[in-house]
């Protein structure tokens, strides 16, 4: 089993007959937790699937301005989280939901979820993940899921490191005050 090399796929990105092989091996590498990046933001299994597939196919079609001056995962997390912001606010804006409403969809569509086998305390830890702002969200999901650090989330989501420890430190007293009020 050959391991997953970024500098020799970036190397072979470069070149057009090297290209497709060595996206194949991007696509293979981050796709699982991509994916799980979005289904946090989304809920939707389904819209999940669907925003990775777009977040590989702009990664390809901009492949040409890739630069290396990041590390491909923050490049592919970046859009990745751009795509789910996307489909959040064309979700919103056909909705025309108000946040209360739009935050009761959400947890609606969490537990409806098949793919969902989370016992009681999983689901209420997901609703308060849920009730956060969309980028302290994304903050908290980078930190506690991804297990990434503040510089990486800091090049990801172009803020500041200081600004990003006061995100996560809110996001997690929120969570914290929504579990002991429903416990």
């Amino acid at each position: 089993m050959n391991t997953y090399n970024e500098e020799d796929v970036i190397n072979r990105l470069q070149y057009p007959e090297t290209q497709r092989a060595a996206f194949g091996e991007v696509v293979k590498a981050y796709s699982e937790q991509l994916y799980w990046q979005i289904r946090r933001m989304v809920l939707s299994h389904d819209d999940a699937n669907d925003l990775l597939q777009n977040t590989f196919i702009k990664a390809w079609s901009n492949l040409n301005y890739f630069r290396g001056e990041a590390k491909l995962s923050t490049w592919l997390y970046r859009i990745a989280l751009n795509e789910s912001l996307n489909f959040l606010n064309k979700q919103r804006a056909q909705n025309q939901l108000s946040i209360d409403d739009e935050e009761a969809m959400a947890l609606n569509k969490l537990e409806s979820d098949p793919y969902f086998d989370g016992d009681h305390t999983q689901l209420l830890f997901e609703k308060a993940i849920q009730t956060l702002p969309e980028k302290q969200r994304m903050v908290f999901n980078l930190k506690y899921f991804q297990e990434m650090k503040y510089e990486e989330i800091s090049e990801i989501l172009g803020t500041s490191v200081g600004a990003l420890k006061a995100s996560y430190h809110h996001a997690v007293k929120k969570i914290e005050d929504f579990l002991s009020q429903n416990d």
